[in-house]
């Protein structure tokens, strides 16, 4: 039986039949509420700091671009026509192509090792970034970034999936990425900040900010080497009972994790057969489209209401320390009611509306700005929500290493057409942007309610013990 499919339960090697896992949660090692609460606590601690600080860092280096846009990274590069969109489009060529092939080699040779060593040579790039005379340096450096940061988004998620149950999973997700509010509103006051540093030993600002934050990653990525926590089996911050209790912990709640199962090319293949791939895929697809608009071109859209190039980048904080908040929010009552879906709906209400005000009124700067905050509110919030009802949908290493890997990486196939969705020329008004936003939203709507039947088909039919999320 495909091991995406197969009920939580092992086989008995003396009558053949299902015999059930035991949930262990009143095993005399952890034997009480408190002890349980105490090491959840514990796994909290060394899961979710590192991976937030390797993925803060990792979007830092990514959008950073928007904001040296503004310092005169064009006019300083020459760059004529699309040469700008072509130089942030060909991040994710290699991102795209080197997703599961990471995740795949993570797993091999241990997240710790992996993503440390993935985050100095990002940290590296970003730095070559900030030395770069034209338009050709400047798209090897964002190709060869793409390439390094492949493994960092889906490789947390993988991670993050193997340690939680299914009810504890979205909190967990939700709070990891709050690192992309973070690092955005973060890269914004920062940017501000190195804005006056332009002409400083000849440089111009823009160049200082890929400099200081590359730099900075680069230091980072030795203390990740020694942070990053590897998968529950191999874990050494956990005793020997503690490491059992959380492996069977997870196994009474969502099957064997299989770690010991080597991924193979036929293995991921065998993945590859479970009908959930595509919609998953693309109701992440039409989600990132839209976020990732925002994401590189808020400073963009903030600059169109007439600030200076200092005041758009502290005005591109607001919207995103509104959407950690309201994204955690979220996150918490989705978990207490087991449910994504409508959750995630919610969530698009939201950006739809911010959406449509961006669209429709063009005089009057505060309802704009509430609609960008809305907008950006509602699409971020759901993209966590996403990524764990497919992730944690799935059983064990080898469907949530591919799993994983593959939903991120046809979402970020939509980032490619974010790219190309706010050219210079359509200011103020990004028509194309925002229509093509609402567009990809309604996609999202699509393909969510067609996973939504196909998983309440396959409980209703009895295919899964436990019953997969709604």
């Amino acid at each position: 039986m495909n091991e995406n499919v197969s009920p939580n339960y092992e086989s008995s090697s003396h009558s053949g039949k299902p015999e059930a896992i035991i949930d262990i949660d009143a095993a005399p090692s952890i034997d009480s509420p408190i002890k349980r609460r105490k090491l959840l606590r514990k796994i909290d601690s060394r899961v979710l700091p590192a991976l937030i600080v390797v993925y803060f860092l990792a979007f830092l280096d990514r959008v950073n671009i928007g904001n040296a846009l503004i310092y005169k990274l064009p006019q300083d590069l020459n760059l004529q026509g699309l040469q700008t969109n072509i130089a942030l489009c060909v991040f994710f060529v290699g991102y795209i192509v080197c997703e599961i092939p990471a995740n795949i080699l993570m797993k091999k040779t241990k997240p710790h090792i992996f993503l440390s060593a993935s985050m100095f040579c990002f940290g590296l790039l970003t730095i070559l970034q900030g030395f770069v005379h034209n338009f050709g340096g400047l798209v090897t450096t964002r190709l060869l970034l793409g390439v390094a940061e492949a493994g960092v988004y889906p490789g947390s998620f993988y991670i993050i999936s193997m340690w939680y149950k299914r009810s504890e999973a979205q909190r967990r997700c939700s709070l990891f990425l709050t690192a992309v509010s973070i690092s955005a509103a973060f890269g914004g006051l920062l940017a501000s900040a190195i804005g006056k540093m332009d002409g400083v030993r000849g440089y111009s600002a823009w160049r200082w900010i890929f400099i200081l934050e590359g730099l900075l990653t680069c230091v980072v990525s030795f203390g990740a080497f020694f942070t990053v926590t590897d998968f529950p089996e191999c874990a050494t911050f956990l005793n020997e009972s503690e490491r059992a209790y959380v492996i069977e912990r997870l196994a009474a709640d969502q099957g064997s994790s299989g770690h010991e199962v080597r991924i193979t090319f036929s293995a991921v293949i065998d993945t590859f057969k479970d009908w959930k791939m595509i919609p998953a895929g693309l109701m992440y697809f039409g989600v990132t489209t839209s976020g990732y608009a925002l994401a590189y071109f808020i400073p963009s859209i903030v600059s169109t209401y007439h600030y200076s190039p200092i005041r758009s980048q502290l005005f591109s904080v607001p919207p995103w320390a509104a959407t950690m908040v309201y994204a955690l929010l979220i996150a918490y009552l989705s978990d207490k009611f087991r449910n994504r879906s409508a959750f995630i709906l919610i969530g698009l209400c939201l950006a739809v509306t911010g959406n449509v005000v961006l669209l429709t009124v063009h005089d009057y700067q505060k309802v704009q700005y509430a609609g960008l905050i809305l907008y950006a509110m509602g699409i971020f919030s759901t993209v966590p929500i996403i990524i764990c009802w497919f992730t944690m949908n799935l059983r064990g290493h080898k469907n949530r290493a591919v799993g994983a890997a593959w939903q991120i990486a046809v979402g970020n196939i939509g980032c490619i057409v974010a790219i190309f969705s706010f050219p210079s020329r359509d200011a103020p008004r990004y028509v194309r942007g925002y229509s093509l936003g609402l567009g990809c939203m309604g996609l999202t709507v699509l393909m969510g309610t067609a996973y939504f039947v196909g998983c309440l088909r396959e409980n209703r039919r009895g295919m899964h013990e436990p019953r997969l999320l709604l």
